[in-house]
């Protein structure tokens, strides 16, 4: 178990996963679901508020992976329901040789329980984090990345995490942009089964892959843009992470840039993608003092670095010429 200051240290500039064991043992809701996990959904349920919880379920033939089917739709449905409902399926498929994957994704903690982070959470110090829990069956979720760093810690049950680097993109066969699961591009590769004839590159992405696996009270560290798989091994799972940047929220999200610049930049002409290429050279990924210095400095706007101000006039700026 870390002492305290011990995983702020670790954490301030870290560039690598790491896991961290016995961070949350401590944590009523983990001592809970060491005696059963029955008794973990009774613990949460003595917390959860009363209001609809999104979830999402997909057939027994599924084997818990939550993906796309032939057609390139998502293999699973999403509804809304009680958690007691929820929890009385898990109750029913824990008897079931054969049972629906049942999964709660991304549930905000403070919106869906009262006194659940206060009894059980990591001390982040200053940051400004989003704490989230993640309630499921067996499950296999794709390799995805997500921008903000990622504290995640298994509460219930068991999770393998495979991580892989950022620059392993290439080998991970990412599906659709605009056709995902959870918002982000996923690997189109099972990782449970690969089919190294359609994914040859994938051998050489698991060359560079990282595997961890938690049991309750164990945490993992994922830094951001690492892609990571993630499987919940136990009939029942709970995961509790946070995310923050290190950045301004108010910078916005770079995802949203590349997906604009594949409307506007992708399918112009070779000469002119290479024209703006370099305006991108010029003004985001080399910008230096070459880009103002001519510039009387009370009018740079927002080549200066953002502030609150600038940023949200860059951002007016574009919402005006977007829904031209």
């Amino acid at each position: 178990m870390a002492q305290p200051g011990a995983l702020d240290a670790m954490l301030r500039g870290a560039d690598q996963p790491f896991v961290v064991r016995g961070l949350a043992a401590d944590w009523p809701l983990v001592r809970a679901a060491q005696m059963s996990s029955a008794e973990a959904r009774r613990y949460l349920l003595n917390h959860a508020v009363e209001r609809p919880f999104m979830v999402s379920v997909a057939a027994p033939e599924s084997d818990g992976r939550l993906f796309y089917d032939d057609t390139m739709q998502m293999n699973f449905r999403t509804s809304r329901a009680r958690l007691p409902t929820i929890f009385q399926k898990m109750d029913e498929g824990e008897a079931m040789e054969q049972s629906p994957a049942i999964y709660l994704a991304s549930i905000d903690v403070h919106e869906h329980f009262r006194g659940l982070h206060d009894a059980n959470h990591v001390d982040l110090g200053n940051r400004d984090a989003l704490a989230s829990i993640w309630i499921g069956t067996k499950t296999r979720i794709a390799a995805h990345n997500d921008f903000p760093d990622n504290l995640a810690v298994c509460a219930a049950g068991r999770r393998r995490f495979t991580v892989l680097p950022p620059d392993q993109f290439r080998n991970l066969y990412l599906g659709p942009v605009d056709n995902t699961p959870a918002g982000r591009a996923i690997s189109m590769v099972d990782f449970e089964q690969p089919d190294f004839a359609a994914h040859p590159r994938f051998q050489e992405a698991l060359c560079h892959a990282q595997v961890a696996e938690l049991e309750p009270g164990d945490a993992i560290f994922v830094p951001s843009m690492w892609w990571h798989h993630v499987e919940g091994l136990a009939p029942f799972n709970v995961l509790v992470n946070y995310w923050w940047r290190d950045t301004p929220r108010y910078l916005g999200q770079p995802q949203d840039a590349l997906n604009h610049a594949m409307m506007t930049i992708r399918d112009l002409p070779e000469k002119d993608r290479k024209v703006w290429r370099d305006l991108f050279d010029h003004y985001v990924f080399d910008a230096d003092e070459n880009v103002t210095a001519h510039i009387p400095e009370h009018a740079r706007s927002v080549l200066n670095p953002l502030t609150p101000e600038t940023a949200g006039r860059l951002r007016a700026f574009l919402l005006r010429t977007l829904s031209r």
